[in-house]
């Protein structure tokens, strides 16, 4: 036997003899195996007919792409610009319907062609929910079946709130009238964050399961921390607004609650890394830097310890504290979500250079890439700010203040340096929207809550700058940290109307 060849209307065994030209049964029809020799050539009988199978399929296995691949980094308009994108409806040659090649290979103008637009199961159940979506829309929803729809990720609204709180605290130039803008954003975090709490509590009671469920999804399960992160806001403004203002009762129990802070998000950074780890798969393609999330925790340590320090330096009681252990704690902490947030950032640059920018949801994650350094660096240069009001002038068996003097230089070296970092990061994350900003652009990006990642990690590249501007004296660093400060009251404006909006029109 030389080859056995199916074709499309019928099945048959075609072979030719050198030596007579009579029909055989074939091998396969008669139940015996296929010879492994070449035996005499002959015409075979037709056979029943069998399921088409391509022997180019059988000689060289075509294997599938993996079931992630089939969302890809392109933009929903940009996939009917011509984009290539998998389909893995039609990847096996030789079946009904298929092309001549694997289905990836043709360009999406071919495919609207021939059947119109991308046939892929993703697509197609994308349709479904839309599809549904539309139709729950004719139909009243109660405010019931909007909090069970209620997500992690709502808590960014806080995480936002509390940051814009924070730099309106940090600004050099005081004035009461700035105070009272800063204890309107405070306690607005509060309600907030209460209201987020509430009504997240609702949605697992009323919703069985759904609390695990939002461990394992693949991109609610990322936001889990920022519930410890939007704590972790409120703690840093209620030693700014708080501590100068009350008694030393309340200094002793922010020092408390430092440290339950602190071992709490470094043990459920670490916990949730391992749940992700165990239960959910996270393709390159798909990365963007929300992936640091679960250690954003970590990144509060030093300014809560710093702002803690300055507090207690402020009201006259650092006596009551122990700053040098939370000091030294912090940089600890701070130095490890620093460390594992850099190396997921390293993996975003390599995704950046072997995938392109992300998909058009996806955009507002870039701007989490600015938080690490600019945390680090606003938290380390404060540290330092107050290092002379709580250093002994002994310390590590020195005189004078050497040592202290030399970790603050140190301080302030690297503060500047990873300022630089998230300044680039920052120039990174708007240069990725410059398609949505122009004016001749028709792609649009839909409010989702993860816009308030334009506020958050803004909010510590600007306290980053007015802490530098404060250690360095620079009248230039200090005016610019303001008008910093008032681009992101503007962006926190329009991200929050944008969602009191979408609220309104249910989009949400």
């Amino acid at each position: 036997m030389v080859q056995a060849w199916r074709s499309g209307s019928s099945t048959a065994r075609v072979t030719t003899t050198t030596d007579s030209t009579t029909t055989t049964p074939s091998p396969v029809a008669s139940g015996s195996e296929p010879p492994v020799h070449p035996l005499p050539r002959s015409i075979s009988a037709p056979e029943p007919q069998q399921p088409q199978r391509n022997v180019s399929y059988l000689s060289r296995p075509t294997l599938a792409p993996p079931l992630h691949s089939y969302c890809g980094y392109e933009s929903p308009s940009e996939l009917e610009d011509g984009y290539i994108t998998p389909d893995p409806t039609n990847h096996r040659p030789g079946l009904p319907g298929a092309s001549s090649g694997p289905s990836w290979l043709n360009s999406s103008t071919s495919r609207r062609q021939n059947g119109g637009g991308n046939s892929s199961p993703m697509k197609a159940s994308m349709d479904d929910i839309l599809n549904k979506g539309r139709n729950l829309s004719k139909r009243k929803v109660s405010l019931r079946d909007r909090i069970t729809c209620y997500q992690w990720t709502w808590f960014t609204m806080t995480m936002a709130t509390g940051g814009v709180a924070n730099i309106l605290y940090s600004i050099p130039y005081r004035s009461q009238w700035l105070t009272g803008v800063g204890l309107f954003f405070f306690f607005l975090n509060l309600v907030l964050f209460t209201i987020n709490c509430i009504c997240i509590t609702l949605r697992f009671l009323w919703s069985a399961g759904s609390f695990l469920h939002s461990l394992n999804d693949q991109t609610e399960s990322l936001f889990v921390s920022s519930i410890i992160v939007s704590a972790g806001t409120i703690l840093i403004t209620i030693c700014q607004y708080g501590i100068p203002n009350t008694g030393p009762w309340l200094l002793k129990a922010m020092e408390i609650i430092y440290w339950i802070y602190l071992t709490f998000s470094f043990t459920i950074s670490a916990c949730l890394y391992l749940l992700l780890w165990s239960t959910t798969v996270f393709p390159i393609h798909t990365m963007t830097p929300v992936w640091v999330f679960p250690a954003y925790p970590l990144l509060l340590t030093a300014p809560y310890g710093a702002n803690l320090i300055a507090a207690s330096v402020k009201s006259g009681h650092t006596d009551k504290i122990n700053p040098i252990s939370i000091a030294l704690a912090s940089v600890a902490v701070q130095g490890t979500g620093f460390l594992i947030s850099f190396m997921i950032c390293a993996a975003f640059l390599y995704r950046l250079m072997t995938q392109k920018l992300p998909r058009d949801y996806q955009r507002p994650g870039v701007f989490i890439s600015i938080g690490p350094g600019a945390f680090t660096a606003a938290g380390l240069v404060q540290l330092a700010n107050s290092a002379p009001d709580f250093f002994p002038a002994d310390f590590l068996g020195t005189q004078g203040g050497v040592a202290f003097s030399i970790l603050r230089i140190l301080a302030y070296m690297a503060g500047i340096w990873l300022w630089g970092l998230s300044c680039w990061f920052f120039l990174v994350s708007v240069g990725s929207l410059w398609k949505y900003l122009r004016p001749e652009g028709k792609s649009k990006l839909q409010f989702q809550m993860t816009w308030f990642s334009f506020v958050f990690p803004n909010t510590a590249l600007v306290a980053a700058t007015e802490q530098l501007g404060n250690a360095f004296e620079s009248d230039g660093l200090k005016i610019f940290g303001c008008v910093l400060t008032g681009c992101i009251i503007l962006v926190w404006i329009v991200v929050f109307w944008r969602m009191v909006e979408c609220i309104w029109r249910r989009e949400l």
